[in-house]
């Protein structure tokens, strides 16, 4: 079973300046809920219990969201706004969290090798908040979709979706066979290819399963793609000498990380599981 699952959430969110100047861009309210606590549902809902942050400067908000508000509580104990956290509380009493901070922003792969200590020699799951997955009609989310193909195939996976071949620039993209319906098993990864030179338009987006021996891996990762330490090129690797399997995934996934896809699905939450 995976247990674990890191959230890296060091970065300073730099698209969404000046919100992102004081609050963490995994903070950022989806209508009334911040955006980390999504991910957080969604590793529970596929039965990880430990919630391990990759946090930075400036990022204290999210260890006080995951943490006792007395003076709140006490100030709304006994009215309908109580009921409010009801959903929080049901969270703390669900998961442990453990937090360490990425002292210097060398990419996401240094950010995942920085929660090492706290994940420890064991599969795990990775979840960039700012990536929203929810799910399509009856399926799972994304991670207990994602869970059930590694009992399966016990390897490292990554989530892929199909984008637009004029937007591949903007993600790590992968070539592979498919090998049953939507997964694939990678031959070659490509982090941000120039336009016009993509192996397919096969995606990568913010969830991933990875087993412990990537952590060896990004140690001997030279710096890549923009000067830093990329988990493509590690995963590349570990395709090379084992297998990688990209996973087309069932369910719908905003990028809150742009000022469109975060309205989106600002309004899509609103739409579909608001409740006032």
């Amino acid at each position: 079973m995976i247990k674990k699952c890191l959230f890296p959430a060091a970065g300073y969110g730099t698209r969404f300046l000046p919100a992102t100047k004081s609050m963490p861009k995994e903070m950022m309210p989806i209508v009334n809920k911040p955006l980390i606590e999504f991910g957080v549902d969604e590793a529970l809902e596929a039965g990880m219990t430990g919630m391990c942050i990759v946090t930075g400067r400036g990022k204290h908000s999210l260890m006080d969201h995951f943490d006792l508000n007395y003076e709140l509580e006490h100030q709304i104990s006994g009215t309908a706004k109580e009921d409010k956290l009801k959903d929080i509380r049901s969270i703390m009493e669900s998961a442990s969290f453990t937090f360490i901070r990425q002292r210097e922003m060398k990419g996401l792969g240094h950010a995942i090798l920085t929660g090492k200590q706290l994940v420890g020699d064991e599969p795990f799951a990775v979840v960039l908040a700012d990536d929203m997955c929810v799910k399509d009609g009856a399926d799972d989310g994304v991670l207990a979709q994602m869970v059930a193909l590694y009992n399966q195939f016990r390897c490292s996976i990554v989530a892929v979706e199909e984008v637009p071949d004029e937007e591949t620039h903007k993600y790590g993209v992968i070539k592979g066979e498919m090998i049953k319906d939507d997964i694939f098993r990678v031959d070659d990864m490509v982090e941000k290819p120039e336009p016009g030179t993509a192996p397919s338009n096969m995606a990568i987006i913010g969830r991933y399963i990875l087993t412990p021996d990537i952590f060896d891996i990004l140690e001997e990762t030279a710096p890549g793609k923009g000067g830093e330490i990329q988990i493509t090129d590690a995963l590349l690797q570990q395709a090379k000498s084992g297998c990688v399997l990209a996973y087309k995934f069932k369910g719908k996934r905003f990028d809150c990380g742009s000022v469109p896809g975060y309205i989106e699905a600002t309004n899509f939450v609103y739409d579909n599981m608001y409740e006032e």
